[in-house]
């Protein structure tokens, strides 16, 4: 879990002592978690998640996101507006429609 919380934190390019103030822990604390000597508490923890955007499920066992979304389409929806999110749902479910309808998605053309 330490090495997940440093490696995203080290890819979002947030310094340690950065995280360790935002979530109100000591930075000598913080290395102790990313070199797996402490544990977090639950507080702690879900402030880490938060703070890095990463699901508790990415840091406890290495899966970024149910349904395996990969992170940086689901860095880029956050990004989207409601009316985005929408066109984007109808997209989908067009591809699903298509896909029942076709046996795969292969057959576009």
């Amino acid at each position: 879990m330490g090495k997940r919380i440093a490696q995203r934190r080290k890819a979002l390019k947030i310094k340690k002592h950065d995280l360790a103030e935002e979530i109100g822990i000591s930075n000598n604390y913080l290395s102790s978690i990313e070199r797996g000597r402490e544990k977090p508490s639950l507080e702690v923890f879900v402030s880490i998640c938060n703070c890095l955007n990463v699901s508790p499920d990415y840091l406890l066992i290495g899966t970024m996101h149910s349904n395996n979304v990969p992170q940086d389409i689901y860095d880029e929806l956050r990004l989207c507006t409601k009316e985005e999110l929408a066109l984007i749902k109808y997209i989908l479910q067009f591809f699903m429609a298509k896909k029942t309808e076709e046996g795969n998605l292969d057959k576009f053309d």
